[in-house]
């Protein structure tokens, strides 16, 4: 990732230190590389216990998991990262390689930095 693409997402993620919700962001979550990694994770949707994912592709405005379920996009869940607390999702998509969702607020840089460096894809 160039420095300028690291600046220019510190903007739109870090913006006065506040939290962004996806629906602001999301005209401009397309700016935001996705990156490839393998994350041991847990998915939990309302009103039901949670699960084992891994989360295979992330960028600061969403994630893509393996998890094989047929779920509406809209529906919330939460996904559990190792050394973080849950964070609130909606799945936006569903195919036989797993699901696709939004995070309610966009990362923060340095989050996404760690995990791409931790976690790397094999």
């Amino acid at each position: 990732m160039s420095d300028l693409t690291i600046d220019l997402l510190s903007e739109v993620a870090n913006d006065a230190d506040e939290l962004v919700p996806y629906a602001i962001a999301s005209d401009e979550d397309r700016c935001s590389p996705r990156h490839r990694l393998a994350i041991p994770a847990r998915m939990r949707f309302s009103c039901s216990s949670g699960f084992a994912v891994e989360v295979t592709d992330m960028s600061l405005a969403g994630f893509a998991c393996d998890a094989l379920l047929e779920v509406h996009p809209g529906t919330l869940c939460w996904i559990t990262l190792p050394g973080l607390g849950a964070l609130e999702a909606e799945v936006v998509r569903h195919s036989n390689e797993g699901i696709g969702c939004a995070f309610k607020n966009l990362l923060n840089l340095a989050v996404l930095k760690h995990y791409l460096d931790k976690y790397p894809a094999e």
